[in-house]
């Protein structure tokens, strides 16, 4: 299942860490983040609990960005 996300992310060299740290994300299939237009792009396993799998996403990604956000989920 693919989804598109709004997205809050401060700095483009952030968003290209946390599209690398989702790779490891099980469930994650692919993530792509465009910085310029504030959205994420993500295609969930198929047997993938949508909401646990952004939950984890979050989590990693504020780790390294700690104003990340992700809207409409």
């Amino acid at each position: 299942m693919k989804q598109t996300y709004r997205i809050t992310v401060d700095c483009a060299n952030c968003a290209n860490q946390i599209e690398h740290e989702a790779a490891k994300i099980d469930g994650i299939l692919s993530l792509s983040i465009s910085f310029l237009t504030g959205r994420m792009k993500v295609t969930f396993a198929e047997e993938a609990e949508v909401e646990a799998v952004l939950g984890e996403l979050l989590r990693v990604a504020r780790r390294i960005e700690p104003d990340f956000e992700i809207h409409g989920c």
